[in-house]
């Protein structure tokens, strides 16, 4: 969708989801599950990107912005000093020479900032300061270090030409110019410019709020005591991380119990602060999985077996009055962590009106032979790095869906095809870098 679209809220939109890949069903998916592009394409269809509003310049990092900027100004904003040194008349150096000097007398000093014009006549000069502006009567600049003098006289051993050293009137933004495009993402040299040209506050899509709950009786907050058969709640955490290394707002709730009435309950809670809301856990079918049966029975989540490995189990779908998106994720905690990068970082950035979806895929020499079963695509957690050589990924040892230990040891996800059963030693993959920047 172009970052421009003026849909608000999350409602659902069936604007262009242009960020997917077309391709063709692989012939190795069996009958009834989706693939990853389908359902990926179901949640993009399903969240529209959030509506802008004004804004603080200094609170935009990483915004997407709803309007296109023009500068009310020149910058820089009249002829200064581009550096400390004397303002003079060029005509008045242009037979200076080391045998027979130009000798001129200071009138005064201009300091930046001192809000007073100042004016030389020929046969003078000017002390002058870094970026205070040139007086009228002069033309160049010509820098402490290149005269002999003092307080009251300068001597001139060499001419200098027109435009020396001097800081031209609107050589880098002139008034009425476009300064940022609609749809540009706020960086750090984005709000300095936007501040340079006098921007207080700006118009673009704002931060989404996203709730992030884990469900399971099991779950224990890290630091509390463990029983025989309880295990710390990472993911809700590593979630949380990700969400906001995604540019959004995590609000992480923790560990929510199997019981139907509390899940209904907490979620109801957090929906007043919520843009979208991610679970992770109880996607199976006994009355203990909790996200499906409560969800399963509003009529407005849908839960599909997606041809992904790790992470088969995926929902979505909206929740309640408010409408509330939600994406429902495995408990297993490389599952949900493969399922975030696939499904909720594409649905954050819509939501943010940021394009491209998905993190970019490069090209890498595999160093590893992989062996994967056709009928999914598989996600593999792999170390990506840069030699002398080129790109090169080798993936970690281990290929459980629990292997969390592992999956910090990763940064890229070599990407398997469904139809692809063997990837050799040399082979070019499909990899993404995870953690860099897009």
């Amino acid at each position: 969708m172009p970052a421009g679209d003026s849909t608000s809220g999350t409602s659902a939109t069936q604007s262009s989801t242009s960020g997917l890949p077309q391709r063709p069903r692989p012939h190795s998916i069996a009958p009834g599950r989706l693939t990853v592009e389908d359902h990926l394409e179901t949640i993009l269809r399903g969240i529209g990107p959030l509506g802008a509003y004004d804004q603080p310049v200094v609170e935009s990092l990483g915004l997407s912005l709803h309007e296109e900027v023009v500068s009310d100004i020149d910058l820089p904003r009249h002829d200064s000093a581009d550096v400390d040194g004397y303002a003079v008349s060029s005509a008045d150096l242009a037979r200076a020479n080391t045998s027979d000097p130009v000798e001129l007398p200071i009138v005064g000093e201009i300091v930046a900032g001192s809000g007073k014009p100042f004016a030389i006549s020929a046969g003078t000069c000017v002390s002058i300061m870094t970026g205070a502006p040139l007086p009228h009567g002069a033309d160049a600049v010509v820098p402490m270090g290149d005269v002999e003098g003092d307080h009251q006289r300068v001597v001139f051993r060499r001419p200098a030409s027109p435009g020396q050293r001097v800081r031209r009137q609107g050589e880098d933004v002139t008034a009425g110019s476009v300064v940022l495009p609609e749809g540009a993402v706020l960086g750090p040299r984005e709000i300095g410019l936007l501040a340079a040209v006098g921007r207080s506050r700006v118009k673009a899509r704002p931060r989404p709020r996203v709730v992030i709950l884990s469900t399971g009786r099991e779950l224990r907050e890290p630091g509390e005591h463990l029983g025989h058969d309880s295990v710390y709640d990472g993911n809700s955490s590593m979630i949380a991380a990700a969400v906001r290394a995604a540019g959004a707002i995590a609000f992480r709730v923790g560990a929510v119990g199997d019981d139907p009435r509390q899940f209904q309950r907490v979620l109801s809670d957090q929906l007043v602060r919520a843009d979208l809301v991610i679970t992770t856990g109880g996607l199976g079918h006994s009355r203990r999985d909790v996200v499906r049966q409560v969800l399963g029975s509003l009529g407005t989540v849908q839960f599909h077996d997606v041809a992904l490995e790790p992470g088969s189990d995926q929902g979505f779908g909206r929740v309640y009055d408010e409408q509330t998106p939600i994406i429902t994720l495995p408990g297993d905690p490389v599952a949900a962590f493969v399922s975030f990068e696939v499904f909720v970082l594409p649905a954050i950035r819509r939501l943010m009106g940021r394009v491209p979806y998905r993190r970019p895929q490069v090209h890498a020499v595999l160093a590893q032979d992989i062996v994967s079963q056709p009928g999914h695509r598989e996600y593999v957690r792999a170390v990506f790095e840069v030699t002398h050589r080129g790109a090169k990924v080798t993936p970690v040892e281990g290929r459980g869906a629990h292997l969390v230990g592992r999956l910090a040891q990763a940064n890229a996800l070599i990407v398997v095809g469904e139809d692809e059963t063997a990837l050799n030693l040399g082979d070019t993959v499909r990899t993404i870098v995870l953690d860099r920047s897009f």
